[in-house]
């Protein structure tokens, strides 16, 4: 098979050694693995430096609102299940004003991969603490230090039995593709956090930080032991890199509709029945 680019020609509006140019080459690399073509894929983001990155990949993209990547990204799948589709977005977008559909995403479980650019602050609008945000860091908002504990994503996915939960460093670029691989592989809800630095407004949480206060888990680890994710998870001091958590035997979101018990093709290739319509629309 012919090799495709996804690459395109749009101008990268990021800081020079802005994390999200690794997690960019990253899945561009997965997705060309992956042998689907880009009419086959559709990125879904929210608002954010993270949420630019579909513009910057030759896929069918869909950008929504701060904070709204999630539903549409559901309903997408819900409505053509044979589409890869893949979430990217900030930690603003996703654990602050997304925080919500975060939680109720998982309780679903869409066959949908949702990838957590992971800077510890936010970038577009300029510098003020994220839900990741540690303790005490001093922001151009929070001037004298965050006084809020950080929410910790990892064991709140694992807590909700999140069907497939990672973490990833984007300063190591070939364990970050692995794991993204199997994320997009899997088959239901996977998350991974990103972890990536932000040059310009994090000038603590640094690619040699994250390298310094990381580790991979063990070979033998088995992420299906749901009591020591839970632990795993709650390592902050030193945070594990790898594929925490796997919850198999899940059913899909798609696969629990009653539109597809009977009938398995996507919804927008059946014949409507335009009386059964005027029907509705009367009633």
């Amino acid at each position: 098979m012919e090799k495709i680019d996804f690459s395109n020609q749009t101008e990268i509006a990021w800081c020079p050694g802005c994390g999200n140019f690794g997690i960019h080459l990253v899945l561009k690399k997965v997705l060309e693995e992956t042998k689907l073509k880009p009419k086959d894929i559709v990125l879904v983001s929210g608002i954010g430096q993270a949420a630019k990155t579909p513009q910057y990949i030759n896929t069918n993209f869909f950008n929504g609102l701060h904070g709204r990547s999630l539903p549409p990204a559901t309903a997408i799948k819900a409505v053509n299940p044979d589409l890869k589709v893949i979430v990217t977005s900030g930690d603003g977008d996703m654990y602050g004003e997304g925080g919500n559909h975060f939680i109720h995403t998982i309780r679903r479980n869409p066959d949908i991969t949702i990838i957590v650019h992971n800077n510890m602050i936010y970038g577009l609008t300029k510098g003020q603490a994220s839900p990741t945000t540690r303790k005490g860091m001093k922001t151009v908002v929070q001037t004298t230090g965050v006084i809020l504990e950080p929410i910790n994503p990892i064991s709140l996915a694992i807590s909700l039995d999140a069907s497939f939960v990672a973490r990833a460093n984007i300063g190591d670029l070939k364990e970050t593709k692995e794991i993204l691989k199997k994320a997009i592989d899997h088959k239901g809800l996977s998350i991974v956090d990103i972890l990536q630095p932000c040059v310009t407004f994090n000038k603590i949480n640094t690619f040699e930080w994250f390298k310094e206060n990381t580790y991979y888990l063990e070979k033998d680890y088995n992420p299906e032991d749901k009591e020591k994710a839970i632990l795993k998870s709650l390592e902050l001091d030193k945070m594990p890199l790898g594929v925490i958590y796997i919850s198999k035997n899940k059913k899909t979101f798609e696969e629990m509709q009653n539109v597809y018990q009977k009938d398995k093709s996507p919804l927008y290739k059946r014949k409507r029945n335009l009386e059964k319509l005027k029907k509705i629309i009367k009633i």
